[in-house]
């Protein structure tokens, strides 16, 4: 009798709670601890998606790193440039742009915010509509057509072709769309700062609108400022159909636009060879949580890092 009534009051105290709770965890276990853990078994079989997948051990991870030129050569380097440009690049400007917006009156900071904003939503029609007419290779091409018109070029270029321009234009593509959730997360965090704050500070000798971002602003919104580095790498090593979208094709032109991504994509949906698949999924999976961990030392507290 006692333990059910001791049950009753756990129920009636904390029960709602736990029930929100378990929605959140029958979605999570479903959609990414079961995922990860069929990844992370799939990586040490060979599975073509037809026959039972049977195991072989570590050879998909030393195929991996000694065989699979494409990969060493082309997709890690490409990544590594991607997110090493992307990565801060998209993070320092969010944070940049959510501060200068910070200073607008309540109106102009809302409609601005919503402008910087919508790119993120609407980046794959955005891509095929906007970016592929301004790069088009022919000379109807607004870039071709522009410089063309202005005597510097005598005929179009190929400009989403060519292995010298795929990868500037992809990063160029992604900044303009890389201010999501995490730049909103940047703003609502400078919002919130107290103003006597600043008010203190400007007793205290601070001089210049920098003194205050480094010594308040900054350290006043680790929180947000953890939120968006983490969504910042996610995105930037999640990043995969924005070459094979303004390229039109999966491998990209000689890999010069491919990203683990796409390498993933290129064995596990073309090749249908889903062990070796996983395997390169769970080396991007390391990856992220590497960074990850790196960003939670740089701006998490004391406890999180």
């Amino acid at each position: 009798m006692r333990i059910r009534e001791a049950f009753r009051t756990w129920l009636r105290k904390e029960g709602s709670a736990y029930g929100f709770l378990s929605i959140y965890a029958l979605l999570f276990i479903t959609f990414i601890v079961i995922p990860v853990l069929a990844a992370i078994l799939l990586s040490f079989t060979f599975f073509d998606a037809i026959q039972p997948p049977h195991f072989i051990g570590l050879n998909n991870y030393i195929a991996l790193i000694t065989q699979d030129d494409i990969f060493m050569k082309y997709v890690l380097a490409n990544t590594i440039q991607f997110a090493v440009l992307v990565g801060p690049g998209g993070y320092a400007l969010a944070f940049i742009l959510a501060w200068i917006l910070a200073q607008l009156p309540r109106l102009p900071r809302t409609v601005f915010a919503l402008i910087l904003y919508s790119p993120s939503m609407t980046a794959g029609v955005a891509m095929a509509v906007v970016w592929k007419i301004l790069f088009s290779g022919d000379q109807t091409g607004y870039l071709n057509s522009f410089l063309m018109s202005m005597g510097l070029l005598r005929e179009p270029i190929q400009w989403l072709q060519s292995p010298h321009y795929l990868m500037p234009i992809m990063i160029v593509v992604t900044l303009w769309s890389s201010m999501g959730i995490g730049f909103l997360a940047m703003l609502a965090g400078i919002l919130e700062i107290n103003p006597e704050l600043y008010e203190a500070a400007a007793i205290d000798g601070l001089k210049s609108r920098w003194q205050e971002i480094f010594y308040i602003t900054i350290p006043s919104m680790k929180p947000q400022m953890l939120f968006g580095a983490v969504m910042a790498i996610v995105s930037t090593f999640q990043a995969g159909a924005i070459g094979v979208t303004l390229s039109g094709a999966n491998p990209t032109p000689q890999y010069a636009g491919q990203l683990i991504v796409n390498h993933i994509e290129d064995y596990g949906f073309l090749r249908f060879e889903m062990g070796y698949a996983a395997a390169v999924s769970v080396v991007l999976l390391l990856m992220v949580l590497f960074f990850s961990r790196v960003a939670t030392r740089l701006f998490g507290s004391g406890e999180e890092a």
